[in-house]
């Protein structure tokens, strides 16, 4: 009895773990929207597999496949930076993310004349057909 009870929690553990991570899975194409000041901005990233690690790039209706830095997946929270180039200024931007099923939500970052701005940022994950 003590090991048919054994074999159903693993089962039971295994298949929650299964949906955790595709609930948590940051793969594919995602249209992110955002706003700084008043002005609602968009971005699109791209998130794949490298071997064991995730890699990326972000890009801007101005700036395209910027390659993203230090992409982390832990615990269901995204984290990455991209920089953003404008009018000849290099500005570092932090994401920090949480994934759930399609959608990201979470803030973003950059130090501006001195001082840390943050924005909410969400995104939504493109679905193959488009």
């Amino acid at each position: 009895m003590k090991a048919i009870l054994s074999a159903a929690l693993v089962l039971v553990f295994s298949a929650l773990a299964v949906a955790q991570g595709a609930k948590s899975d940051p793969v594919g194409t995602w249209k992110c929207e955002y706003e700084i000041g008043d002005q609602k901005r968009t971005s699109t990233l791209t998130i794949m597999k490298d071997a064991d690690k995730l890699a990326g790039t972000m890009s801007w209706p101005d700036q395209k496949d910027e390659p993203l830095k230090d992409v982390k997946l832990q615990e269901g929270t995204l984290t990455f930076s991209a920089v953003r180039r404008l009018q000849g200024n290099e500005i570092a931007i932090e994401y920090k993310l949480t994934v759930d099923g399609d959608k990201l939500k979470g803030k973003a970052a950059a130090e501006l004349g001195g001082q840390k701005q943050e924005f909410d940022i969400e995104a939504k994950r493109e679905t193959k057909g488009k």
